[in-house]
């Protein structure tokens, strides 16, 4: 494996043409075809963003998947929480989602989705690992691949399930005719967002709605990035502005202002709304701002906390019977349409929150305790176990968590250090009240990983 080809939960990713090549993208899927056949499955729901490179490696993997006899559904360009409802919609077997997410325009990357709509864990990906890496056993003659097709309804169904969640107050959405700026960076939030949007009553002022995939900015949805939204919030007198990722499964917002408020605020105000209804668990991952944390205690719920990684988070969520969670890098999951993030979901909720307070973004923020978060990236490399036992040791007073990196927590504050799942790199996390706490320490740990 390259510095750059990354096999992880989260799938494999790596740069087109450099470690992600058709012929590894048709061995993947091909192993991932066979993991359906054991399982007594045969149709694989087949899906794709809309970066350039898209199309072939759809086709790539759809040999890959028919030459060991499954059946495609092929979805063509869908968001990603729109293929994981699609599998379960067919009965399928499985998915695969050639998406690179929220990684920079070079990349590119396949998503594996289990029967159940939620990307495989660790243990069954590391089968599908073994599975592309061993020897394949022989190809199959599919003669004209009748048994395969076409789905064109998936994004319907998807809105369907949105607009009629219970969750929602539809009338009351509506009333409030919310002027929306929308940032959906050519990706495929483009074939989605919009009519959402619509139909829940928005005017909506967007920007790179297009969906060719040619990025004209980074496009993770991080407040340094978001620049164009904020001038477009400003220049249109928007109630808010909207950054959606390439795949649709993650959303960013910024104020009435143009302010970007950070990701975390997405899911916090989603758990808002959800617990207002109905009380009940949260999960969310290790590296989620504890305002999600403050929002949940004011309804009497626990949050529980899982490994980085959309299956972790999904699977600790079955486990606890929670009603809502998510991560806090802007994705929502609502186990009420199905158990994955799902940018159209967080948005509806997020209109839906502002509708019933009568509320604006930067009231609803002004009312809950103000955390800051410092991120910071560092090359991946060296003993990273020898570096989290020096921060142990740095931060005696801590308690800790290995369970993914480590997490330090010291009840108002915390620090979490992982390598990245998606990029060649080692996050470094901290969040304190102030933003001098949280940025002593992200330098503290950044020094630590320089030494060991």
């Amino acid at each position: 494996m390259t510095d750059t080809l990354i096999v992880s939960v989260s799938g494999v990713r790596g740069i087109v043409g450099k470690d992600l090549t058709p012929e590894l993208v048709s061995r993947f899927a091909s192993a991932m075809g066979i993991l359906v056949l054991q399982s007594g499955g045969r149709k694989v729901v087949l899906a794709r963003d809309s970066r350039t490179s898209g199309p072939m490696f759809a086709a790539a993997a759809a040999a890959g998947l028919e030459s060991v006899g499954c059946a495609v559904i092929d979805c063509g360009m869908i968001p990603t929480p729109t293929a994981q409802l699609a599998v379960e919609h067919h009965g399928a077997g499985g998915g695969v989602v050639v998406t690179a997410s929220h990684n920079p325009i070079e990349w590119n990357a396949l998503k594996f989705v289990g029967a159940d709509g939620i990307f495989l864990n660790s243990e069954t990906g590391g089968k599908l690992r073994l599975l592309a890496e061993g020897a394949l056993p022989e190809r199959v003659d599919r003669g004209d691949g009748a048994e395969s097709e076409t789905d064109g309804e998936a994004i319907a169904r998807h809105l369907d399930g949105v607009l009629g969640l219970s969750t929602l107050d539809l009338e009351r959405i509506r009333k409030r005719r919310f002027v929306v700026a929308l940032d959906c960076v050519r990706g495929v939030g483009g074939t989605i967002m919009p009519g959402l949007l619509e139909a829940l009553g928005c005017r909506v002022v967007g920007m790179e709605l297009e969906t060719d995939g040619r990025f004209t900015r980074p496009p993770e949805p991080v407040p340094e990035n978001l620049s164009g939204l904020s001038a477009l919030v400003r220049d249109s007198g928007a109630d808010l502005g909207m950054a959606i990722d390439p795949d649709c499964d993650r959303m960013a917002l910024t104020d009435e202002n143009g302010r970007p408020i950070g990701e975390d605020y997405t899911l916090a105000f989603a758990v808002r709304v959800v617990l207002a209804q109905a009380p009940g668990p949260v999960v969310v991952n290790l590296s989620t701002s504890l305002i999600v944390d403050d929002a949940a205690r004011e309804f009497g719920s626990d949050v529980f906390r899982a490994p980085v990684g959309e299956a972790h988070v999904a699977r600790a969520m079955l486990d606890r019977g929670a009603v809502v969670g998510g991560e806090g890098n802007g994705g929502v999951i609502l186990p009420e349409l199905h158990f994955g993030r799902d940018a159209p979901v967080a948005a509806a909720l997020v209109l839906q929150l502002l509708a019933v307070t009568e509320r604006t973004v930067s009231q609803v923020v002004d009312a809950a305790p103000r955390y800051t978060i410092v991120k910071a990236k560092a090359p991946r490399g060296g003993d990273l176990q020898a570096t989290y036992t020096a921060l142990e040791d740095r931060f005696g007073d801590a308690s800790v968590d290995r369970t993914d990196g480590i997490r330090l927590a010291w009840g108002d504050s915390w620090l979490h250090v992982r390598p990245s799942g998606t990029e060649p790199i080692v996050r470094l996390i901290g969040e304190a009240p102030s933003p001098g706490r949280a940025e002593e320490l992200v330098a503290e740990a950044r020094n630590i990983f320089e030494r060991s």
